[in-house]
């Protein structure tokens, strides 16, 4: 990863999440002292279920550059099924890091020279009390893991305020569940 600006493109589904999970670890890094965070959201003809994705740009000094990320150093896949459908590794740098919600181990993934983390973030937000499916708050504990950029509670505590009023509870467990559950490989 460079040092002025990292670059995270998310990849899911409609209706799972990916802006709002990358839009609390946008709010958990500015928090922490990066002063420089850029979301963007790419809309198309996203409907529910079909493939989305959002880009996250965060830096310790003011990003200038706003353009879309197309060599990302890490991507998080928020559901596994994905890897078979898009092209989720598409420009990542080599070495780069790929967060994966899947139940599979690290190591039954082929993208040679990448770092690759797992969990099974579906089945950790359930056990959190979060209705089936919701997996955006769980997948940042994986980030948290994997990346080592934010601390988990500082991504729990923006998760509580994301949801205040929404089972926060629920679902900074979700993360902190997934986040000791996380598996972390190579290709």
């Amino acid at each position: 990863m460079r040092d002025d600006i990292i670059e995270i493109r998310w990849h899911g589904r409609g209706g799972q999440g990916a802006i709002t999970a990358a839009k609390i670890v946008a709010n958990a890094a500015f928090t922490s002292g990066y002063s420089g965070v850029v979301m963007a959201p790419t809309f198309g003809t996203e409907r529910r279920g079909a493939p989305v994705l959002t880009s996250l740009k965060i830096s310790k000094n003011k990003i200038y550059d706003l353009s879309p990320i197309t060599e990302p150093d890490m991507v998080l896949v928020l559901d596994h099924l994905l890897v078979e459908e898009v092209d989720v590794a598409a420009g990542l740098k080599p070495g780069g890091l790929i967060i994966i919600n899947s139940p599979r181990p690290p190591e039954t993934f082929n993208f040679p020279g990448m770092k690759i983390a797992t969990a099974d973030v579906t089945t950790m937000s359930a056990n959190a009390g979060l209705p089936t499916g919701i997996v955006n708050t769980g997948i940042i504990g994986a980030f948290a893991k994997a990346s080592g950029l934010l601390d988990m509670d500082t991504l729990a505590g923006a998760i509580e305020a994301e949801f205040a009023g929404k089972n926060p509870e629920k679902n900074a467990e979700a993360a902190r569940m997934t986040h000791a559950h996380t598996l972390i490989g190579e290709a």
